[in-house]
Order: C-alpha cells, then structure tokens, then sequence
C-alpha cells in the first residue's frame, strides 16, 4: 500500500489516480490502439509469412507472363513490399500539419482509420483477387495511416495531460509500438496465420483496432488547446480540460493556455527560420534519426536471418522471436514507470549508452560464434539487452520532447519534421541495411554503435532535461545556445504584426507596474532583472 514514506512510491507515482482521470485513461488507450500499435504491428507483420508472399509473388507472376519470375526481380519486390510502408509514412506525416489544423487531434486520429481499413481489405484480398499490386498499395496506404497517427497522437496526447505525467502518457505511444510488434509475431505462428492458406488474415485484423477507436474515441473530448486556439471555444475547453484532469477547478490550465491564444500557426519554413527554437529543432532532428539508424528496426525487420546467424533452428524462430517483443514491452513500461522520476535526459542517454557496449559484444559472438558453443545464446543475449536498452529511452522520450519543446502554434510542423526525419531514416535502414549485412558481415552493428555514439554525445551537450517543466522554462533552458534574449525569446512567438506601438508601449508600462516592489530602494541592475521576469511572465 501507497504510504507518505514508502521508498517505492516514485515506482508508480506517475500513475497515482488523482493525476490519471478514467477519460484520460481510456483516450491514451484509444489513441493508441488505432494509432501506435498499428504502426509496430506493420513493422513486424511481414517477418512471419515472408516464403509464401514470395511465393504468392511467383505464382502471380507465372500466371500473369507464363514464366517464373526470376530471383532478382523476387528480391526487388520483396524489398519494395518491406520498404515502401517507410514511403506512404512519409507522406502520412507531410500531410499531418494541414490534417491535424482542420479537423483537430481527436478527428484526425478517427479519420485516419480509413486508410487503415481500406489497406487491410486491400492486403487481405489479394490472394484472392491474384494481385500482389494489392498487397503493395495495401502497404503504401498503412504507411499514410502511420505515418498521420504518429503526428497526431504525440500531439494529442501531450495536449490532453497534466505536465506531472506528461511523460509516463507520452511513454504510452512507446508501449503499444512494441505491443504491436509482439501481437504481429504471435499472430504469425503457424500454428495460427503463419502458414501458407491463413496469411492474408494477418493483414485483415488490422481492422479491427481501428474499429475499437471509432467505437470510443468520438465520446471523448477533443484537445481543450485545439478547442481554445483553434475554435475559440473557451466553454468547450474548460469541459475537456475538466473531463481529461478530473477536477472542477481548470482556471489555472485555462489562463496558462490562453497565454498562447490568437497567435497563427508557424509553416514548416517559419519554425525553421525562428531563430529561437534552433537548438530545439536540432535536437528533435537528431535524435528521430538515432530513433531509426540506431539499429532496432534491422532487428525488428530481419529478426529471422539475424537469429539464423546466431545458429538457431529454423522451426525454433518464430517462438525464440517472441521474447525480443516481450522484452520490449517490460522494458517501455518500465520506462513509462520511470520517466517522471528520473528524467528525459539520464534515459536517453543512457540508453543509447547501454546499445553502444551490447553492440560492441554482439559483434564480437557473432564474429567468433564457431569457437564456443555458448556463444550464439550470447548473441540471443546481446540482441535482448540491445532491445531493452532502445525501449527504456531512445523508444518513445523523442516523442515525447517534440511535445515539449515547441509553443502550441509550432507543435504541427514541428512534428512534420519529425516525422520526415523518422520515415526516410526508416525507409534508409530498411532498404540499405541487408547490403551493409552482406558488405561487413559481423562487423555491421559497429555502424549502429557508431550512430548510438554519436547521438549521445550530442545530447550530453544538448540536451536539458525536461521533466515537469512548462514551455517557457524549456524554452529558457536553450535560450543561451539559440543566442536569444528573454524578451526576445518570447516576442518572438507572436506574429509582426499584432506588435503595433500602442500594445509595446502598454506591455512596457505593465511591466514597470509588475516590476515595482514597495518600500524597498532597488538598484539599477535589479530593477531591469525584475522587469525582463515580468516581460517574459506577461508575454507568456
């Protein structure tokens, strides 16, 4: 039980039940299901049933030009099946910012679930109809549904949390990714879809979240910023920020939101060109490309012809699989457990710390795998902690900082960038890393140690940390590296021309009024301290 001086309350103080209301549960859950855990589920659905889409691809072919295709174009297609998913996410998060703006955060994640069903009926018929065109668009189509709900459902979420666990909830995109994952791997068994006549069920159950998230979320509420930013609609922001933090009293998030209020939102090229979010584009840039070129997706992508070089059979596979998902689950809980109590920063870093060293030994037991029985499970090993040590950090806290970082109005192209970054860095490593494989061999996941190098080197410079802090703290904290003022700094946020003589002459006498401090003489020095704080408040 819970007491005032139990030394392991910070296990789950995140998910304390006066922080996390039963709408907020259920809208996290929601939103995930339809949303992340698609995405992890279309990563790995490929894996299992790969020699009878080939297969299938062959037979296709035969039928079509009555001759068999030969093993290059085989290997082309399969390729292209594996990678364009990468593509269609890409365009998925192109059209995120225009998507996310009209139809709100809520809305667009219900919305997208049209892709989702119309790439599941396409991918589950085509055996049927004899066309592996189907299977192809099928996967291009997912792709934009991923690619969408890994925007929008960050955004969501970081929008519908109170900043005390805005990182445990924000971890929840990091746990149904991997639930995914595990899902689409038990599911291929051949005991259940793995086989030659039940493959394409596989594909056709991924209606089935996206029906459980139109069942749900349309009761909930919308985002309270969208409905204030956006619609104007202070009554109806008011209702979702008491739905989502299960109190009657919201006068503090309302007049912390409204600071934000009446301010455009920033294009792609406009966030590009503030010179006061920089840093904070840099980092976000940075570490969604180690998010990919780290190495995880090699495993989750060629998780079969990395087990066969460890030596293990190939009927054992499937099930030896299943363990680096189970693995990936408890170490994203674990880290949703974790996040409010240690921090962004220790995580991150320290993730890509512990990938660098198992990398390092991976390469060594593969390299020398024949000289000793024990060292293929030594590899299994290696392959574990490397996935536990992605998931306890670099898995979801880069998510999670492209909320943080960035005023309501950047939010959506901020995560257009991210989202770019993460799809072609993950349509990189599909489609480069089986040539890197053949080309170096053992010495292959040297390349990803290099990468988890450098991508924590970064971020110990960098990086600060981020746990409960507002936005204008965040934003205080690379203000010195953006070489900003503080009154820069936050003018900075509002458009030109809502800055006419008369409100800069008003905003200044406020602030000499918020500056005076009574009965005390105050220095020159201190004075203007006082005044650049009140400016930055009043601003903010």
């Amino acid at each position: 039980m819970k007491g005032q001086n139990n030394p392991y309350d910070w296990l789950w103080s995140p998910f304390c039940f006066r922080d996390w209301s039963g709408s907020l549960i259920i809208a996290s859950l929601a939103g995930a299901f339809g949303s992340s855990f698609l995405y992890g589920y279309n990563l790995s659905v490929v894996n299992a049933p790969t020699v009878y889409i080939k297969r299938f691809y062959n037979e296709s072919w035969e039928r079509r030009y009555s001759r068999v295709i030969d093993e290059g174009t085989l290997t082309l297609l399969w390729s292209i099946t594996v990678s364009i998913f990468s593509i269609g996410g890409l365009v998925g998060a192109i059209i995120t910012t225009p998507i996310v703006k009209f139809f709100g955060r809520k809305h667009t994640l219900l919305v997208n679930n049209v892709f989702a069903v119309v790439a599941a009926l396409l991918m589950a018929l085509c055996q049927l109809a004899g066309s592996f065109e189907m299977l192809l668009l099928g996967r291009i189509v997912m792709g934009i549904d991923a690619g969408v709900s890994l925007s929008a459902l960050p955004i969501y979420l970081s929008e519908i949390s109170p900043k005390e666990i805005r990182g445990s909830l924000g971890q929840v995109t990091a746990i149904f990714i991997c639930i995914g994952v595990f899902t689409a791997q038990v599911l291929g068994l051949p005991e259940i879809f793995g086989n030659e006549s039940r493959w394409p069920y596989l594909f056709g159950v991924i209606v089935v979240p996206s029906l459980i998230q139109v069942g749900i979320l349309p009761f909930l509420p919308e985002s309270p910023h969208y409905l204030l930013h956006e619609k104007n609609d202070k009554s109806g922001a008011e209702k979702a920020f008491q739905t989502f933090f299960g109190k009657d009293d919201v006068s503090h998030e309302l007049e912390e939101s409204e600071t934000q209020r009446n301010v455009k939102l920033e294009s792609v090229l406009q966030l590009l060109r503030n010179r006061s979010v920089r840093w904070q584009i840099s980092t976000v840039i940075i570490t969604m490309a180690c998010y990919q070129l780290c190495g995880l997706n090699a495993i989750w992508y060629y998780t079969s012809s990395i087990f066969s070089e460890a030596g293990i059979s190939h009927k054992l596979i499937p099930y030896v699989t299943l363990s680096t998902s189970t693995v990936e689950i408890l170490s994203a809980v674990s880290s949703g457990l974790a996040v409010e109590r240690l921090g962004r920063r220790p995580l991150l870093i320290g993730g890509f710390g512990l990938m660098i060293i198992f990398f390092a030994i991976l390469t060594v037991s593969l390299t020398f795998q024949n000289h000793a029985y024990w060292l293929p499970y030594l590899s299994i090993f290696c392959i574990l902690a490397i996935i536990a040590s992605f998931c306890i950090g670099p898995g979801g806290i880069p998510f999670i900082l492209t909320g943080e970082f960035f005023q309501q109005s950047q939010k959506p192209a901020a995560f257009m960038i991210a989202g770019t970054v993460n799809w072609v860095s993950n349509f990189s490593v599909g489609l480069l890393f089986p040539f890197i494989q053949a080309g170096l061999r053992t010495f292959c996941f040297l390349v990803f140690a290099v990468i988890c190098l450098a991508g924590a080197t970064y971020l110990f410079f960098v990086l600060p940390e981020t746990k409960n802090k507002t936005i204008n703290e965040i934003s205080q904290a690379f203000a010195k590296m953006n070489k900003v003022t503080l009154e820069g700094r936050e003018m900075s946020q509002f458009p030109p021309e809502r800055k006419s003589n008369e409100e800069q002459e008003h905003n200044f006498s406020s602030t000499l009024e918020n500056a005076a401090v009574p009965h005390q003489t105050l220095s020159r020095s201190h004075c203007l301290q006082k005044m650049e704080t009140a400016i930055c408040f009043h601003n903010y």
